[in-house]
């Protein structure tokens, strides 16, 4: 614990400290849940800041391999700001990634891209966040391609899969997701290797669909739209701007673009990381 100035206080964020946190991310409109920053702050390093018994600033940097580590949950509660505590929190997590040796990588907001860029961020792609209401048509795999569940004795190959074409070692993640809803994990399967696999979670308010990984815009299309057949209310996804062709089938089926985000690293990228060709849907900017 360590006094800022007045009523402030710096200390760590815990994982039983998930329910305080989760505040900040709902006064700000984000899609996290309790859960997910339980899980984040399990598998990261949070910090926060603390006045008159709550939490008024956070940051997370959690580690996606030993080259990279993703920084998210950067809040500072709106009756706090001003007060250099984003700034101080932002400079804490990147300082935790370099103590570790990794590079830093973030999905930033359109307003929150120029406060990184003095740091050194530097941009990769850009990305949509798409909101969907209600349901759309499954479209067929490609020939000699089979979808079906994804099950947990699939997550060393799936695993394997992501990371060589995400750059990033997140089998945790993965995990989690299966965990949190596995009615919409799928995995494609072509000549008996992984071609592609979809997961998604419940959010605060609305369901995520994501990673979204795959060989083919076409395998991708025919994930992403068997896990839409059966939505039921609103459901996010956030793709890659280079993605025209999902995009378009999206936009058909009544998707509405919210936000956008661009993905940016601090250092020399991982090999790979910069490659969106692969990525259909990300598992969120805070879970990379």
């Amino acid at each position: 614990m360590a006094a800022i100035e007045g009523d402030l206080l710096e200390e760590p964020l815990t994982a039983g400290q998930a329910e305080g946190a989760l505040p900040l991310s709902a006064e700000a409109g984000w899609n996290q849940t309790a859960e997910d920053w339980r899980f984040m702050l399990r598998e990261g390093r949070g910090i926060g800041v603390r006045a008159a018994g709550r939490w008024v600033g956070s940051a997370l940097a959690l580690p996606l391999g030993a080259r990279l580590s993703w920084i998210s949950m950067v809040l500072v509660a709106k009756d706090a700001r001003r007060r250099g505590i984003g700034t101080r929190l932002l400079r804490r997590a990147i300082d935790m990634v370099r103590d570790a040796g990794r590079v830093a990588g973030l999905d930033a907001t359109e307003l929150g891209r120029p406060v990184y860029l003095p740091f050194g961020f530097r941009d990769l792609y850009a990305i949509s966040r798409l909101r969907i209401k209600g349901p759309a048509p499954a479209e067929a795999a490609p020939a000699g391609c089979a979808i079906r569940p994804l099950a947990p004795a699939d997550l060393p190959a799936v695993g394997a899969f992501d990371e060589a074409r995400s750059a990033m070692e997140r089998r945790s993640v993965l995990a989690y997701l299966l965990e949190r809803a596995p009615e919409t994990a799928l995995v494609a399967e072509a000549d008996g290797r992984v071609a592609g696999f979809v997961l998604g979670r419940p959010g605060r308010v609305a369901f995520q669909i994501g990673p979204l990984v795959a060989e083919s815009e076409e395998v991708a299309l025919a994930l992403v739209s068997r896990v839409l057949s059966r939505a039921n209310g609103h459901t996010i996804i956030d793709v890659p701007d280079a993605h025209a062709a999902l995009r378009t089938w999206l936009d058909r089926h009544g998707a509405m673009r919210q936000r956008g985000f661009m993905r940016m690293t601090l250092g020399k990228p991982p090999q790979g990381l910069a490659d969106a060709s692969r990525i259909f849907g990300l598992a969120g900017p805070e879970l990379g």
